[in-house]
């Protein structure tokens, strides 16, 4: 080994040891690791520096001003007492703005100033059960916002204890309020003998500042950790109507369709969440999917809760478009089978209950192929009609899932175009095989939608518009074809005379002036109940007023599908 002095540096020692390095048959290999993590550049550097600090340590380095406002005008006189060169002349003219004097002098005000929080000194007279315990005086600042904490009683010793912390709630920013602590006063007053709701409500109306008692936890471990889990919620949540949740004042209303990011599932029943989108920062309680589950079948079973999945007699009845100049109605084939892909449905994975629906946000990427875009329509929405403009207007961008029928060639169709135009044994066989995604039949004629006609247009790097029955969902909802579904619904007014700007009795061939308010309440039904059975499903609602303004609404949104982040099922994302 080199002998090395008291005063050779440790970058110098570094130097020669590595220099002694010599590999040897037996240990070649950790000789040779071990002198190339010597010989880094980076080391050698970081040996030097730790060097400099420790002589610089010898010295005892203290500030050569206490006022940066006064430092910075001891530089600008000794850079005027002589020449000054580009950068010098740069430095005194910064010194000398007024927003940099400005800053300077807000930095010694702050600096001069004790930050650190001042406890009231520990009552003199503690009481006996005080003696062997750890006690903790806790002040807390809040205005308007609830504190973030609930507490729970303790079943065996009757005890006050903190139940849980509200992510970026004021108890959650002072870090200073622990899950499992024990309270025992608030502002002075001795809360052991009150019921929860009574402290629950000392609390909430408590402002400015809160002095607080605590017996710490036995381990103050914050396991809770922000997570991005996210979720769309399936179902609409009041918290003030739900008698069951720990804090109504804790609980987050959410809308069906709304984004949720979960930040903490420590808790089984009751999950901390926030709303994407929401300024406010601090998480509140949303049912756990475990949870709500169990109270839907509970009152399922207690027949206080309608079945969620709707009987043959009772399935909603759709009629789907099968020409562009008219809207034909015919029942779609009940001997239709689902597909395997109906496993991905929000209804399978929640066991027949629409709770929650694990999401991510999806951008086709370049080469990827467009996102399938299906259009659902209630009683009057006419979306055939829709879609056919948004192709004809950009037919390289949009193209059109050419159906399939039975029925003869008209002398003006063309193969491919209007039609794809096979015999009925093929189409029965085309059944069978699973190749339509939905099916009916008509003056004794079949017509249909197959994959194989979605994929061609896709294929060919083009956005595919189809419009739908929502039954057939089941099938096109999958990682394949990711699709972006729209529901288009007529507006409707009480006391409305007019539909798309005109009579009512002018505007549809199957209206009737005599017939108008029933006409009006089927559509007003038909959407309600469109809502009501595939709502869940749904990516946007465009309400059409009138056949421009719709036209213009849906082509902006098919404009943001292609170049905005969407909110998918995590399935169709993770493979």
């Amino acid at each position: 080994m080199p002998i090395v002095s008291a005063s050779t540096g440790l970058h110098e020692t570094l130097a020669l040891l590595t220099s002694q390095l010599h590999p040897d048959a037996n240990h070649k290999e950790d000789l040779v690791f071990l002198r190339d993590v010597f010989s880094e550049k980076s080391i050698s550097y970081l040996m030097k520096i730790h060097e400099k600090l420790r002589q610089y340590e010898k010295y005892s380095p203290t500030p050569v001003l206490h006022s940066a406002s006064c430092l910075a005008e001891d530089l600008a006189e000794e850079l005027q007492s002589g020449a000054l060169q580009e950068d010098e002349r740069e430095l005194l003219l910064l010194l000398s703005t007024p927003h940099l004097k400005a800053v300077l002098s807000a930095h010694d005000i702050v600096a001069q100033k004790k930050f650190d929080p001042v406890l009231p000194p520990l009552p003199e007279d503690l009481d006996d059960d005080f003696e062997e315990e750890s006690v903790k005086i806790v002040r807390l600042v809040k205005n308007k916002e609830p504190l973030g904490a609930t507490i729970r009683r303790d079943e065996v010793t009757g005890a006050v204890i903190v139940a849980r912390i509200m992510r970026g709630g004021a108890a959650d920013r002072s870090g200073l309020v622990h899950v499992g602590d024990e309270l025992r006063e608030v502002n002075g007053n001795l809360i052991t003998h009150k019921r929860p709701e009574e402290i629950s409500q000392i609390l909430s109306q408590s402002q400015g500042s809160i002095t607080l008692k605590i017996i710490p936890a036995v381990a103050e471990e914050d396991k809770l950790r922000e997570s991005r889990a996210y979720l769309r919620a399936l179902f609409d949540y009041t918290p003030f109507e739900d008698k069951a949740t720990p804090c109504q004042e804790a609980g987050l209303p959410f809308r069906r369709g709304d984004i949720l990011q979960v930040v903490s599932q420590e808790d089984a029943t009751w999950w901390q969440a926030k709303k994407v989108g929401d300024c406010n920062l601090r998480a509140a309680l949303i049912p756990s999917t475990q949870f709500q589950e169990r109270r839907l079948r509970y009152r399922l079973k207690m027949g206080s809760l309608p079945s969620p999945v709707p009987s043959k007699a009772s399935t909603c009845k759709f009629y789907f478009t099968i020409t562009a100049s008219l809207r034909r109605s015919f029942r779609l084939r009940k001997d239709h089978q689902g597909s395997p892909a109906e496993a991905n449905t929000p209804d399978a994975n929640q066991k027949d209950f629409l709770i929650y629906e694990e999401v991510t946000q999806y951008l086709p990427r370049p080469g990827e192929r467009p996102r399938l875009i299906a259009l659902i329509g209630s009683l009057g929405s006419r979306i055939t009609e829709l879609k056919q403009k948004v192709i004809a207007e950009n037919p390289r961008q949009y193209g059109l899932a050419v159906p399939h029928t039975t029925r003869a060639r008209k002398s003006h169709e063309r193969e491919g175009v209007e039609y794809h135009f096979i015999s009925r044994a093929a189409f029965e066989a085309d059944i069978q095989n699973g190749k339509f995604i939905e099916f009916g039949e008509y003056k004794e004629n079949l017509y249909g939608t197959s994959l194989e006609s979605i994929h061609k247009v896709l294929n060919q790097n083009k956005v595919c518009l189809v419009d739908v029955q929502p039954e057939a969902m089941k099938t096109l909802r999958t990682a394949e074809f990711k699709p972006f579904i729209i529901f288009v619904r007529p507006r409707i007014c009480d006391g409305q005379r007019k539909y798309f700007g005109s009579d009512l009795c002018n505007s549809e061939p199957f209206f009737t002036c005599s017939h108008q308010d029933d006409d009006l309440l089927e559509m007003r039904q038909s959407a309600e109940k469109m809502d009501e059975c595939y709502g869940h499903w749904v990516d946007y609602v465009l309400v059409k007023e009138d056949p421009v303004s719709a036209l213009e609404e849906l082509q902006n949104v098919l404009e943001r599908v292609q170049t905005e982040p969407q909110w998918v099922p995590v399935c169709w994302v993770r493979r």
